[in-house]
């Protein structure tokens, strides 16, 4: 299967035209995700695609993985939008598409809108409806309630000012083989850094294919936990002295991940393809978000690999596939797990179990990665002792938080290592939120604006101690999510019973609210969701606030933060 690539880009006289137009036109601010998708769209690298599905596509990509035409696609590439905003437009008119700042990046024409159904959706792309993986995740709690469908225009290519060399439209990358006379490569794409299992496997790969390496590193919204990518740029710079002279080519990936495992290895092949690769590298547990609920893995490897074989005859790109890589510690080699023989001993050591070495401060084996890339997730990433942290307080109203959150502060003050603040729900209220009203969306905002500036003071290495209800399971876990990437997130549940909450409410809050008098407080007519897995859960109805913060400060001494 060949097709010629896609450039949605206008010319300049079509640019000045559309340019006016815009102004006119209704506005979609694309989001993160979207701005991705978007760029890929209008580059071609998600060629034959000409734009934002339509109904009929997306729902012969759900059933067959097929467009409507008949050609192989496995995931829908869809715009959502608001149901607010979805019952303004028709189709046969124009929106224009900006991106947060409102700098216009194209035009759309609406031909297609419709509901979206995110739990077909999630059954027929990811294979389950579990909260945890993270396109489910998506689908349930971020996207908009509809989709639209359409060709695109594009004006201009969303602003990168990061590695602008090395990010090169497939039209510029198959130049540039043909400028090096390369003619068989194989493309390896990955959202981690590179140590030494994946270096071996490109290695590997390039042996099997008689081919250059194309890395295609992600830098577009990356998978729960990854590192970012100015980090992993960094890394793989310090990999490249170890590849042969003038045998592979690097360029920035800004691909919206979907972690939908067998599906999202036939969109890889089909990236590939698109960049002029003849082989594609499909790895033990491609694109998979790890484990599900129940502990077991989303993906099965055999399916993905007889998948990625199918696909991969029908493009003409082949795919090389690997399974585990492994290290023999006294044959001091990698092997593939399959080729290890029964009486050998071997130790299997994933990214993931690098990345959290990482994150804890702990030593990485030599023999897992290369010094100089240790060296350097280890200075964008440092030990505990030496990262940012969030202390997260939540609870009922009367629970403790605040004056448990002032001892703390207190005491982080006398060690004195770290800026310290202090985040107190009624003190963001009054410097931030004094406009919102108590309101269960309002409440929200306020409590994700808290998360927000936590992760802030966690980026930048200090402590924040925050301490409000926070009543909603969905948004602490957005919060932790948030801060996770940049340090410690420590989610003390303070779990005073209601009843002794009731008892210190000197102001008759909880009064006023079993009278009717006071609407949507939280644990009278408005639910507390008990948080499912806090790192610690503290009763104060017996024990003093010196007590309960000793609880929280030897917590913080075990996980090596103090």
């Amino acid at each position: 299967m060949t097709h010629p690539l896609v450039d949605l880009l206008v010319n300049d006289e079509q640019h000045r035209v559309l340019k006016r137009l815009t102004a006119s036109l209704p506005d979609v601010i694309l989001n993160d995700r979207q701005i991705c998708d978007f760029e890929l769209l209008v580059t071609g690298v998600f060629s034959p695609l000409k734009g934002f599905m339509t109904q009929i596509d997306c729902e012969s990509v759900m059933d067959r993985m097929r467009l409507s035409s008949g050609e192989l696609w496995p995931v829908p590439i869809c715009l959502d939008i608001s149901e607010t905003f979805a019952a303004t437009l028709e189709t046969g008119q124009s929106v224009a598409l900006r991106d947060s700042e409102g700098f216009p990046l194209g035009v759309m024409a609406v031909e297609d809108i419709w509901p979206v159904d995110p739990e077909k959706e999630a059954l027929a792309v990811y294979g389950t409806q579990d909260p945890l993986h993270p396109g489910v995740d998506y689908l349930f709690n971020r996207s908009g309630k509809f989709y639209i469908g359409g060709s695109l225009q594009a004006l201009n290519l969303p602003i990168h000012s990061d590695f602008r060399q090395i990010r090169l439209t497939p039209r510029e990358v198959k130049a540039s083989f043909a400028r090096l006379g390369w003619k068989r490569i194989v493309g390896f794409q990955t959202r981690q850094p590179i140590h030494r299992p994946q270096f071996e496997m490109t290695i590997q790969a390039m042996r099997r294919a008689k081919a250059n390496l194309l890395l295609l590193p992600i830098a577009g919204t990356p998978g729960p936990g990854d590192f970012d990518h100015y980090t992993r740029m960094r890394c793989y710079q310090k990999v490249a002295a170890h590849y042969p002279p003038d045998a592979h080519m690097l360029n920035l990936l800004p691909l919206a991940m979907r972690m939908a495992g067998p599906r999202d290895a036939v969109l890889h092949l089909i990236i590939g393809k698109n960049f002029g690769c003849t082989h594609f590298v499909v790895g033990h547990n491609h694109a998979s978000p790890g484990k599900d609920g129940n502990g077991s893995l989303f993906y099965n490897s055999d399916q993905m690999s007889a998948l990625v074989k199918e696909a991969g005859d029908e493009m003409g790109i082949e795919a090389v596939s690997f399974e585990e890589m492994v290290y023999l510690p006294f044959e001091d080699e990698f092997r593939l797990a399959t080729e290890v023989k029964e009486n050998q001993d071997t130790i299997s050591f994933s990214n993931e179990d690098i990345r959290n070495r990482i994150r804890l401060g702990k030593k990485v084996p030599e023999w897992a990665s290369f010094p100089s890339v240790v060296e350097e997730l280890y200075r964008s990433y440092p030990s505990p002792s030496k990262q940012g942290f969030t202390i997260f307080l939540t609870g009922l109203s009367g629970a403790g938080k605040s004056t448990i959150a002032k001892v703390l502060y207190s005491k982080f003050m006398e060690i004195g290592t770290r800026p310290v603040s202090l985040l107190d729900g009624d003190i963001v209220r009054r410097n931030l939120s004094s406009e919102l009203n108590f309101s269960r969306e309002h409440r929200d905002i306020n409590v994700k604006r808290i998360g927000f500036v936590a992760a802030e003071i966690t980026k930048n290495r200090g402590i924040a101690i925050c301490a409000p209800i926070a009543p909603y399971e969905r948004t602490r876990r957005d919060i932790r999510t948030a801060i996770e990437s940049h340090g410690g997130f420590f989610e003390i549940h303070v779990a005073t019973p209601i009843a002794e909450c009731e008892k210190r409410d000197r102001k008759g809050m909880y009064a006023k609210a079993r009278a009717g008098l006071l609407k949507g407080f939280t644990g009278v007519d408005d639910p507390y969701e008990i948080p499912q897995t806090p790192e610690l859960s503290i009763d104060t109805t017996h024990i003093t606030p010196d007590a309960a913060a000793r609880e929280i400060l030897l917590l913080l001494s075990e996980k090596g933060f103090v």
